[in-house]
């Protein structure tokens, strides 16, 4: 094991990440590849316990740091002590979130709004304390772990999938902005993978109605039989992108997605289609304006 005492001693690739949500799932599984290659990484997690490990094996190349992303002060300074830890920031990822369960009748605002606070708020707060020390460095690359369900939906869990079609367009529209400044974006989409995200810290359910019971249990049964993918195949493909000259703004993880994409936008553009002359006519016929 190496001693915490050990300088900082940057591998080959030589990268510094910033990770939100670094103590369970693709967090913890994507920090520890990070490390096993001779990156430098700030580690972050709601409880400093969850990561103390980390310190244990990988020494001074590893920075852990207490951060709730829904305190947007302590992103700010979390972000701030990693920069300045280790003089600058290459990545930083968005990994922090959760699902809550539940129709779209039994979910309550206060539910919705606190897995907002952490999915959407959470995020942007991340974020918006990194850019400006990005800016100033002129280089960075921000990821967000989103979804397949960024792009298509399932029921009970449709707040959830809300949640990663804000995350995409949050990230979409900052790709755009920040190009010029030299910094790139992309957004991670996983599909289903056995990770600990079933499990009840990553996970919140609803006040149930007895009304939906039976379409429930019928949905449970589904994706109780979903073919789930290593989450340990899945560091070569974001360390192909983090190495890339040119990274894509979306990447999927998995062999699932792209058909489910494609067929969802294929019914969506199918139905556009056949409305098209509805709404065509409601363009409606102004009169030029003539000066």
């Amino acid at each position: 094991m190496k001693s915490a005492s050990l300088a900082p001693t940057p591998g080959p690739a030589g990268k510094i990440w910033f990770i939100t949500g670094a103590s369970r799932g693709f967090g913890r599984v994507w920090t520890e590849a990070a490390l096993q290659r001779g990156d430098q990484v700030a580690a972050t997690a709601r409880q400093l316990a969850s990561i103390a490990d980390l310190t244990q094996k990988y020494g001074a190349n590893v920075l852990p740091l207490e951060l709730d992303v829904t305190n947007a002060e302590q992103a700010k300074m979390a972000v701030a002590q990693a920069h300045a830890h280790f003089g600058r920031l290459d990545i930083v990822l968005n990994n922090a979130g959760y699902s809550l369960v539940g129709t779209v009748e039994e979910a309550s605002l206060h539910d919705i709004r606190a897995m907002y606070e952490t999915n959407i708020f959470g995020t942007v707060s991340v974020i918006q304390a990194a850019l400006p020390l990005l800016r100033a460095q002129g280089h960075g690359h921000i990821l967000g772990t989103s979804s397949g369900l960024g792009h298509y939906t399932l029921p009970v869990i449709g707040y959830y999938c809300s949640s990663k079609w804000a995350f995409e367009a949050v990230h979409e529209s900052l790709a755009a902005e920040v190009a010029a400044f030299g910094l790139k974006v992309t957004i991670i989409e996983p599909g289903a993978y056995a990770t600990e995200f079933g499990s009840p810290e990553s996970l919140r359910f609803a006040a149930g109605l007895e009304a939906y019971s039976d379409f429930k249990n019928e949905f449970f049964a589904g994706l109780r039989s979903t073919e789930r993918g290593d989450p340990a195949a899945t560091p070569a493909a974001l360390f192909a992108v983090v190495d890339a000259a040119q990274p894509p703004l979306r990447l999927f993880l998995g062999r699932h997605n792209l058909p489910e994409v494609r067929a969802a936008y294929a019914e969506r553009l199918a139905t556009w289609e056949a409305w098209a002359p509805v709404s065509e006519a409601a363009q409606g016929q102004l009169a030029s304006i003539t000066h």
